[in-house]
């Protein structure tokens, strides 16, 4: 039988994770993060994790699990989060047994804005090849040589569907895709084509928390004012001096990556601070074409988002499906 989930999704800046502890809060659950970045030890201020405060007030899974210099990837978020989704539908099974009416509903929220990992996790993920060290040394030669953009283009050539979902300066996966079309013939687009998806894993009513364009990017470049305000140069100062490298897959996440020409002495702080809110504004731009591909059963803006309404929709959704 599907177990229930509940995904508050939404571009960055949007309010999506004050409004998943609320709605947590509310329906006495557990939030498990889908965030790429937060993934990641050391990295608080510019990935906007949750504050002490709130991991106190709701427990969260799945933040600060892995080093900067780690690769995290969908296929471990999967097998991270559903053990996790099964462990907390179990607890739920067990307070109902104990006591109806104070299991309340229980049900495990999945929250971020990395729609890929909420994809694989509800769809499931075909079964890649594994990495061929002798194409992965050609690629990382030809990046080298040429930079990642010259392996975007190629890509695009290649495999237009997946270039469009993967930014020019994400190396990883950008040799991931190539690396599969090399080895197999065929383009990550056609493997998830013919997959067998394994869509009856979970049952899961899906919010979006959404936002008018203009007040997005000016809550974007707001906060990340914020962020250097709170201390993010000194943050990426210290992640440098305890060993990490600006290559690094947490180094070089948006809002951080931007700033180390600054540290390294090689651009002015304003250049760096413009070219952060660009990149973010940019990211919630693809996160948004993104969203606009999937039918959610619940779409709000944050500043109306009535979490009784919400919760009233979810309950009567699992009632209809139990």
């Amino acid at each position: 039988m599907p177990l229930p989930i509940i995904t508050v999704e939404g571009p960055t800046a949007s309010g999506k994770s004050s409004y998943a502890l609320e709605l947590a809060k509310e329906i006495h659950s557990e939030l498990i993060s889908a965030d790429s970045r937060q993934i990641y030890r050391f990295l608080n201020i510019g990935t906007a994790k949750p504050t002490p405060k709130q991991m106190k007030e709701v427990r969260h899974h799945l933040i600060d699990i892995v080093n900067p210099d780690e690769e995290y990837s969908a296929g471990r978020l999967v097998n991270d989060a559903s053990s996790l989704i099964e462990n907390l539908c179990k607890k739920k099974a067990l307070s109902i047994v104990a006591d109806k009416e104070s299991a309340r509903l229980r049900i495990p929220i999945i929250v971020g804005g990395t729609g890929f990992y909420i994809q694989a996790l509800l769809e499931g993920l075909f079964d890649a090849p594994p990495v061929n060290e002798e194409i992965r040394k050609e690629l990382d030669a030809f990046e080298q040589e040429k930079g990642s953009g010259y392996l975007h283009g190629i890509l695009e050539r290649l495999d237009a569907d997946s270039a469009k979902k993967i930014h020019p300066n994400d190396s990883y996966r950008l040799k991931r895709a190539l690396e599969v079309w090399i080895a197999t013939g065929k383009s990550l687009s056609s493997h998830w084509t013919e997959q067998q998806k394994d869509t009856n894993k979970y049952t899961a009513f899906r919010i979006l928390i959404t936002e008018d364009r203009d007040i997005l990017y000016r809550r974007i470049n707001h906060r990340m004012e914020n962020m250097v305000e709170m201390g993010l140069i000194e943050e990426i100062k210290d992640l440098l001096d305890k060993g990490y490298n600006p290559t690094d897959p947490g180094l070089t996440s948006v809002g951080y990556k931007e700033f180390i020409p600054f540290i390294l002495g090689n651009s002015s702080f304003f250049t760096c601070l413009e070219e952060a809110k660009k990149n973010t504004r940019n990211y919630a731009k693809r996160q948004a074409t993104w969203y606009r591909r999937i039918d959610f059963n619940f779409c709000t803006k944050r500043e109306d988002a009535e979490i009784s309404h919400a919760i009233e929709l979810i309950r009567n959704y699992f009632e209809k499906r139990a």
